[in-house]
């Protein structure tokens, strides 16, 4: 009678133990999906922001023909094009098809330069840029917080000089011309910031 009681007890005691080492595996993997799942969408979140900051400085290069008069060196957008570009993009432009592009660009400046449109400058200079760049800088520079970095000084400095040259950070933004003009450089903002925060967590 005392060795049944025994053993009933000891059977007792494993099967909790099993329950319990259940319970923590269940526990463990409900953890490891919350994690995945996080860090998948700043993921995905970073990939969108790239989007939105290319976007936004092809906006601005746009408006910049169009209705945005003042003095603020525009070429900068093309580096932080070139850092900000969604990898994607980047390398179908970096191969065979920017490779065409360039080269189509280069003869028409050359041979044919008042068939050359003025409008068309500095996107055949951001294609010769992405596709001579080395490697160092296309891939390693790009991809760390170095490009990133790059991204948010030119972003600083291309709002600063608007500010200055809106007549103050009010005139700004109540400006029919300068409102939009606002808005993309502050998307401008977006990418490098939200990438750096990523990176220092």
């Amino acid at each position: 009678m005392g060795k049944g009681y025994l053993r009933m007890k000891t059977d007792s005691v494993s099967g909790d133990l099993i329950n319990a080492d259940f319970k923590d595996l269940a526990a463990a993997a409900k953890k490891l999906a919350t994690h995945a799942v996080h860090l998948g969408s700043l993921g995905f979140g970073t990939t969108f922001l790239e989007w939105i900051a290319s976007f936004a400085a092809i906006y601005l290069l746009v408006l910049d023909r169009t209705n945005w008069k003042t003095n603020i060196l525009t070429g900068l957008l093309i580096p932080y094009i070139f850092f900000s570009l969604p990898s994607l993009i980047f390398s179908i432009f970096r191969g065979e098809i920017g490779s065409w592009i360039a080269f189509v660009a280069v003869i028409l400046r050359l041979f044919f330069p008042k068939r050359f449109p003025e409008w068309a400058e500095l996107p055949a200079a951001l294609i010769l840029l992405m596709v001579v760049a080395p490697s160092l800088i296309a891939t390693t520079v790009r991809d760390d917080w170095i490009g990133v970095a790059i991204c948010l000084v030119i972003a600083a400095y291309l709002l600063q000089e608007h500010i200055r040259a809106s007549g103050g950070f009010r005139k700004a933004f109540t400006q029919p011309r300068g409102v939009s003009n606002t808005v993309g450089i502050i998307c401008l903002f977006i990418y490098p910031v939200w990438a750096l925060v990523l990176d220092i967590l």
